[in-house]
């Protein structure tokens, strides 16, 4: 299961309403984020604006915030309401143990505001 699949999963049982958007370009072989950063956008109801999500292995999450701290799109999205989250993924726990995966979630602050890890 894929670090995209398993974050639709876990938005769709927090209640959200989320959908892929990003796409394969067969040609290039390559994955294509929309706006250059989202994997996932979702409506979260009760919330104001809409949730992007950058979706990774737990490994690559700070490439991906370095990633989108750099993206142009990002401050418009982040300005006209809406939020970001990085969603990294491991397999985790105990030695010896079964090992679990486990989600390391880090908010894009908005401007003016202060972001969040969970």
């Amino acid at each position: 299961m894929s670090p995209t699949a398993r974050s639709l999963a876990l938005l769709k049982s927090r209640g959200a309403i989320p959908a892929v958007c990003e796409r394969w370009n067969s040609f290039a072989r390559i994955r294509i984020d929309l706006f250059g950063f989202l994997d996932i956008v979702a409506i979260e109801p009760g919330k104001v604006g809409l949730l992007g999500v950058q979706a990774c292995v737990t490994g690559d999450q700070s490439k991906r915030l370095a990633k989108i701290a750099l993206n142009v799109n990002a401050a418009p999205w982040l300005a006209a309401g809406n939020r970001i989250v990085v969603m990294g993924w491991s397999k985790k726990g105990p030695r010896g143990k079964r090992k679990v995966w486990q989600l390391s979630e880090t908010t894009i602050p908005t401007p003016g505001g202060a972001g969040a890890r969970a």
